[in-house]
C-alpha cells in the first residue's frame, strides 16, 4: 500500500469524526487550554487543503509539524475528556500515515 493510499484511509475513515468533535472540543475545552484553539485553526488548514485537493496528493508537511509542536506529541493533558482524547487519537493517526 503506497503512502498517498494509506493517508486516504486513514482520512477517510476519521476526517467526518474530527470535523464534527474538533469545533466542540475547542467550545468546551478552549478556556481552560487555550492551545486548542491553535489545534482548532490547524485542523480547518488541514481540512481545507484536503477539499481544495481533491484526488491529488496534498501537502500538509507543516500543518502536521505544527501540530505535533503545539500538541507535544499530541500528549494529553490530564483534565481532558474523552473527545480530546479521541481528536488527539485521530489527529495522531492521521499524521503518522501521512507521514508513512
Amino acid at each position: 500500500m503506497s503512502k498517498q493510499e494509506r493517508f486516504d484511509l486513514v482520512k477517510d475513515k476519521y476526517m467526518k469524526t474530527l470535523q464534527l468533535y474538533v469545533p466542540i472540543v475547542a467550545r468546551v475545552h478552549g478556556d481552560s487550554h487555550p492551545e486548542f484553539h491553535h489545534v482548532h485553526k490547524l485542523f480547518e488548514d488541514i481540512n481545507s487543503k484536503i477539499a481544495k485537493a481533491g484526488d491529488q496528493e496534498v501537502q500538509l508537511q507543516d500543518e502536521f509539524t505544527a501540530l505535533s509542536q503545539v500538541t507535544q506529541n499530541y500528549a494529553l493533558p490530564d483534565d481532558v475528556c474523552e473527545s480530546y482524547e479521541a481528536v488527539y487519537k485521530m489527529l495522531s493517526e492521521l499524521h503518522k500515515a501521512y507521514g508513512a
